[in-house]
Order: C-alpha cells, then sequence, then structure tokens
C-alpha cells in the first residue's frame, strides 16, 4: 500500500471513530439520572419509627433504583408536629406520615383521625372503613377543599390505653391525671378528669421522670416497650379508648403532580405493605407485652364502669356530628358498621 492510500485510510478511520465518539456522547450524559427527591416526616421518633415507617422508605428507594430518593425525617426533626399540615403546603416538606388531628389538617373530618373515642374495635376496622364503606372518597373530598396538599391513603396502627405512674382501677383514679395525648383523644378524656398534657414526642419520657406527667395515653403496650416508656411507667389499663389509631400519609401536591405514575404506584404500594406489616406486628405486641413484658402492672376498670365511658363516648360522637354535615355523614357510618359488627357477633364483637 501507498504511503498516501495508507495516511487516506488512517484518517477516515478516524473520522468515523471520531463521529461514532460524537454520538454516544449523548447516551452516555442521560444515563446519568437525577433523581426525585424528598423529604418526609413522621410523627414518629427513632425507634418507633424503625417499624411504622422506615422499612417502607427503604423498599421504596430500593425499588425506584435511583428514580425517586425519600430521606425519611422523625418526630418533630424539620418541623414540630403541629405545624407539619403547613410546612407541607409551603413545600418545606415534601410529605408527610402522621394522623390529620395531630397536624392540625384544616378539614373538618380531622377530628375522626388518630383516637377517635369508640370508632375502632381492632385494626381491621380502619381498612374496612376505608375501603368499604366509604371514609376513603370522604377523605379525598375534604382534602380537595384544601390547597396544596394531597391526601394519599389511611391505614391502621395501636389501641389507646393509659399507661401510668400509679394504679388505675376506677374511673376516679383518673381525676388530675396529667396525662400526653392527642387533641381530639385529649378533649374527650378531660371528661373524666384528665389534664392533657402537649409535648414535643422526645420530651415525654423525661417529663414521666421528672413528673410533668402522670401518664401516657398515646398508644398501645407495644409502643410504651418499643420506645422506653415503659421502664418510666409501672402500670398498663387494659381498657381503651379506642382499637386503633388511624393514620394517614400526605403529600405536597404539586410535589406529588411531579412524581411519574409508576412511581406515585410504587408509594402506594409501599404504604400498603407498611399498613401490613403494622398490622400484624401491634397484633404481636399487644398479647405479647401484656404476657411477657415484665415490666408493667396491669389493671381493668370494671366493664360496668367503664361502660360509662362508651356511652359519653356516644354523645361526643353526636357532638361531633353537628360540627359539618361532613362530619355528621361520617358519624352515621360509624353507627352503621357498629350496629352491623354488633349483629355479626363473635369474633367481630364481643358483647357478653
Amino acid at each position: 500500500m501507498k504511503r498516501r492510500d495508507f495516511l487516506k485510510k488512517a484518517s477516515v478511520g478516524a473520522t468515523a471513530a471520531a463521529a461514532a465518539t460524537t454520538v454516544a456522547a449523548p447516551f452516555v450524559h442521560a444515563s446519568k439520572k437525577t433523581p426525585i427527591r424528598w423529604r418526609l416526616q413522621t410523627y414518629a421518633g427513632p425507634a418507633l419509627a424503625e417499624h411504622v415507617i422506615k422499612p417502607q422508605i427503604e423498599a421504596f428507594n430500593k425499588i425506584a433504583n435511583g428514580d425517586m430518593v425519600i430521606e425519611l425525617y422523625n418526630a418533630d426533626q424539620l418541623v414540630p408536629t403541629p405545624e407539619l399540615f403547613r410546612a407541607m403546603q409551603r413545600g418545606t416538606i415534601d410529605a408527610v406520615q402522621s394522623d390529620d388531628d395531630s397536624i392540625a389538617a384544616p378539614v373538618d373530618v380531622s377530628v375522626f383521625a388518630a383516637y377517635f373515642p369508640f370508632a375502632t374495635r381492632y385494626s381491621l376496622d380502619v381498612p374496612t372503613l376505608f375501603n368499604h364503606y366509604g371514609l376513603k372518597e370522604i377523605w379525598e373530598e375534604a382534602y380537595s377543599e384544601v390547597d396544596g396538599v394531597t391526601w394519599l391513603a389511611a391505614g391502621p396502627w395501636d389501641p389507646c390505653n393509659f399507661a401510668t405512674k400509679s394504679p388505675i382501677n376506677t374511673l376516679d383514679d383518673l381525676k388530675g391525671k396529667r396525662v400526653f395525648t392527642f387533641p381530639t383523644g385529649g378533649k374527650f378524656l378531660q371528661r373524666f378528669g384528665v389534664v392533657p398534657v402537649t409535648l414535643p414526642w422526645e420530651d415525654v419520657e423525661v417529663a414521666l421522670q421528672t413528673g410533668e406527667l402522670d401518664g401516657i395515653a398515646w398508644s398501645g403496650i407495644t409502643e410504651d416497650y418499643t420506645v422506653g416508656w415503659a421502664d418510666v411507667t409501672d402500670y398498663y389499663l387494659t381498657n381503651n379508648i379506642s382499637g386503633a389509631w388511624v393514620g394517614s400519609y400526605f403529600a405536597n401536591s404539586d410535589k406529588w403532580e411531579a412524581v411519574p405514575d409508576h412511581l406515585k404506584e410504587l408509594f402506594r404500594v409501599t404504604i400498603d405493605s407498611s399498613n401490613y406489616y403494622r398490622m400484624h406486628w401491634y397484633w404481636w405486641g399487644e398479647a405479647h407485652y401484656r404476657v411477657n413484658g415484665g415490666k408493667l402492672k396491669l389493671t381493668t376498670i370494671p366493664e360496668s364502669e367503664w361502660d360509662k365511658v362508651e356511652q359519653e363516648a356516644m354523645k361526643y360522637w353526636d357532638e361531633i356530628a353537628e360540627k359539618s354535615p361532613r362530619n355528621a355523614k361520617v358519624v352515621q357510618i360509624l353507627k352503621d358498621y357498629a350496629t352491623t359488627m354488633k349483629k355479626a357477633g363473635k369474633p367481630y364483637r364481643y358483647t357478653d
């Protein structure tokens, strides 16, 4: 081959190689993902978050495979819990796991979240009411009237029992007790002399140690042991004012709409997974710690006396129903549901 032909052939090859490099470059650039990033704050402190949400967020991030990353923050870590709704509206945070009541959601149905007295007996009541009795559609309607926040889903947690420094054996023993609890639950318990106290979640244990609090009505026994409250209280009242906490997931509306459909579906699926895990974790724990916990002495108010609390709750329901037509609709659903469960009998309701 002549030198001139060799140089020409080499030149053509170099040009082709350069062209190939130029074509390939955009592909290499495009493969570098810029993930969607969310900051989500839960109502729960670190020990509790390990169960109620952390597994969900870890699973979501893994399956999202770099398309989206959710950063999880615990109770009051970025924003005080009562300010979470407004912070979400402003976009200070992107999503929240909490009950509507605690985050001061400006909707009439927020009163039914957390522990609306005697609305539920078991954790299965919550998904049944939302998916088969119309609460899901009512919640969607209520939040459609509020700018900036999208309600995504509700799920069940644990019952609401008292853990206290001194024993509760009668209703009179509740009088004057300073108790950490939820807004609506606290208002109801005032009828029996309880003094509701609002504190940051992380301050509760110290407040029990110093005597600022006499007890808590914020959870069942599973959480008492999980977060350390069983170490600073002595007694656990087996009577509860609610069989399951109603919690929800919320997101800033603009941030939610910017998420591709497949990631929206993934988030909903992991919510369902989290709801399922919590349901059996609490069901296990509520029995396990009563029997094997060893730290709290169990007390019980006789049913004949505790019935007064339930009767008062029915009066409270009627008062809440008067607040708005939508509240009245929810109360009627709860009444219809309770009637059905009682007629169904065991194991849906035990009446003897």
